[in-house]
């Protein structure tokens, strides 16, 4: 795969390496792999993103609510059972949740399978109200009974008490399914309607995680996630750690860190490249040309037998299911579920930004930009802070123009990733990697 990228590019990824090793001169290791690590699940989201826009011009941006699915199967994969609440309410939740879906697929069948008329308009009311209304009044006692469990700790049914890494898979299936589901009904649209209904479906999916605190305790927030990598703590009361501390001339406290930052990267790293060579060997067969095929012109795809629509809904679920791996390694990473973190507009932007300047419809210019943006968007406040004193150095304690610049530095992130993007679009339209 690195053989076919031309050595132009492989500076651009040298470049992008000489800005994290220099991270870990100037401020430290520790600094430079929390980066590194947050720069690989961003990598892998602007994958995502990659194969829809990059392959098939879809313009999702709702990625935020597939990342958010991916930290919720998380919770519901690793996270012990809550025995006391599935005792008060957990089976009333899961009757209720039938009753729903069962009252949605009766609905379905009877439109598809009762003479159109007035008699079908009315059974379909009859169906959704009666299903309503049965739906809540099983679901809502087990809520409140679930809910009024030890609220302060749990409060929420728990998950399976599984290893966390199996989270992984499940977050991109999770993400999957929701994909089909809004596929199914929003493909159809226009490329600007599409963008607003996948925005509108991603903000109702984040909501639903902070109000419902059955589910994962809403803005409560879920700590304590187990790890796939040791804990800092019992690294330091291990003998073999301890020796190899000593060997190094390290401060085991501070190596601890860093190993578990280490381990956390290996596992990163092999996803990463196990999806890089898959999209690769994907983007180069005769699907992925079929794809930018139907990308550069659905008339004369279709015209040759192709199904746009079909295929526009296989390109949207794996991408989603790519994002929703991404955001289960992100709350595995972070050891926490906090929904109030998912901004759609924020870091759907942020993904996009990636997407753009690395280079649409080339992998490796994902992955560029992923690390790439990520670096700056940490360190930009950092180095504008320093700019701005720099720049007022000189000037008068109390000075409005001195405060004025010194509050500015807070806003240089959103005002470096706007000129970086207007810098490539006027300079290299296509991104620093383009498409071949």
């Amino acid at each position: 795969m690195i053989k076919s990228m031309e050595p132009k590019h492989m500076m651009l990824f040298a470049l992008v390496a000489v800005l994290f090793i220099g991270t870990g001169f100037v401020q430290s290791w520790n600094t430079t792999l929390t980066i590194f690590n947050m720069g690989l699940v961003s990598a892998i989201m602007a994958l995502g993103v990659n194969m829809q826009w990059g392959y098939a011009g879809l313009f999702n941006v709702g990625v935020m609510g597939f990342v958010a699915l991916g930290g919720l199967a998380a919770v519901l994969v690793s996270m012990p059972p809550v025995d006391e609440a599935w005792a008060a309410g957990g089976i009333r939740i899961l009757l209720g949740l039938t009753l729903g879906a069962a009252t949605i697929i009766a609905a379905i069948l009877a439109w598809s399978r009762l003479p159109k008329g007035r008699m079908r308009g009315v059974a379909i009311m009859v169906i959704l109200i009666g299903g309503f209304f049965l739906y809540r009044a099983v679901f809502d006692g087990g809520v409140e009974a679930v809910e009024a469990v030890n609220p302060a700790l749990t409060g929420y049914l728990g998950g399976l008490g599984l290893p966390v890494i199996l989270a992984w898979p499940v977050g991109g299936a999770l993400a999957a399914g929701a994909a089909w589901i809004i596929g199914k009904t929003a493909l159809g649209l226009r490329a600007d309607y599409l963008a607003i209904a996948t925005l509108g479906i991603a903000e109702i999916v984040i909501a639903v995680l902070k109000n419902e605190d059955w589910l994962a305790r809403g803005v409560k927030n879920v700590t304590g996630l187990p790890r796939p990598v040791p804990f800092e703590i019992d690294l330091q009361n291990s003998s073999w750690f301890l020796n190899l501390s000593d060997r190094i001339g390290a401060d085991f406290v501070t190596f601890s860190s860093i190993f578990v930052k280490l381990c956390y990267a290996s596992l990163f790293i092999l996803v990463l490249l196990a999806l890089i060579w898959l999209s690769e060997k994907a983007l180069n067969s005769p699907w992925g040309r079929m794809m930018r095929a139907i990308r550069d012109n659905e008339v004369s795809a279709s015209a040759m037998g192709k199904n746009v629509k079909a295929r526009h809904l296989q390109i949207f679920i794996l991408g989603s299911a790519v994002c929703g791996l991404a955001g289960a390694m992100m709350t595995t990473l972070d050891g926490q579920l906090v929904p109030g973190t998912y901004q759609p507009l924020r870091f759907t932007f942020l993904i996009w930004v990636m997407v753009i300047v690395g280079g649409s419809g080339n992998n490796w210019g994902a992955v560029l930009g992923g690390f790439l943006i990520w670096w700056l968007w940490i360190q930009v406040e950092p180095i504008g802070a320093l700019l701005m004193q720099g720049i007022t150095a000189g000037m008068a304690e109390g000075s409005w123009l001195r405060d004025h610049l010194l509050d500015a530095a807070a806003h240089m992130r959103l005002l470096t990733m706007g000129l970086i993007l207007l810098l490539v679009l006027r300079f290299s339209p296509r991104g620093l990697i383009p498409e071949k």
